[in-house]
């Protein structure tokens, strides 16, 4: 069992379900800015990351931290909002929504992440009764978050914390800039 840390005393089965939503940059970046935290402070991370088969940047990740495992669960294609998801799509986040179960209930890990969920139920990768029943199913001593745009209200009332990142401003719309390695990828 963790213990949590509050004004130096510690605290049992304070894990939370935390979401980052919204049309803004920034949601996976503050779910592996937590991971690092996390793995920082001695904690072990899971992450998954769905509707992603790119070669990003944070890949790196367990190698730099032992305290933390990725994994990805998408094609190098992305799946833009209207189009119908391949079969493979569907076999991958279902693929995923088992391996993030597996280490949330493992008792190996203190925080799990579950990258882009948030879209895979919004582009009918999987369902947002069984993203639910996931949430339901975290044990108490187990940080959880969820990222991605499109967080339906059932997955932001089940929530304790929601962040929603919203776009004021882009580079990316006003000048056309591509992703950048290190920043966006």
């Amino acid at each position: 069992m963790w213990l949590w840390i509050n004004g130096g005393s510690a605290v049992k089965n304070t894990g939370r379900l935390q979401v980052y939503t919204g049309n803004g940059k920034g949601k996976t970046t503050a779910s592996l800015g937590l991971a690092v935290r996390a793995a920082c402070s001695g904690m072990n991370v899971y992450i998954g990351q769905f509707l992603k088969g790119q070669d990003y940047s944070e890949l790196c990740l367990p190698g730099r931290f032992p305290e933390i495992t990725m994994e990805q669960f998408g094609t190098p294609e992305f799946i833009l909002p209207g189009e119908k998801p391949s079969a493979v799509d569907i076999q991958l986040a279902e693929k995923g929504l088992a391996a993030v179960s597996a280490a949330m209930l493992s008792g190996e890990y203190h925080m799990i992440i579950a990258d882009e969920i948030c879209v895979a139920v919004y582009m009918g990768l999987l369902s947002e009764g069984k993203v639910l029943e996931l949430a339901d199913a975290r044990p108490d001593s187990v940080e959880m978050v969820f990222t991605g745009r499109y967080a339906g209200e059932a997955v932001i009332e089940a929530a304790d914390l929601v962040t929603e990142m919203m776009e004021i401003k882009h580079y990316y719309n006003t000048e056309k800039l591509a992703a950048r390695t290190g920043i966006e990828n």
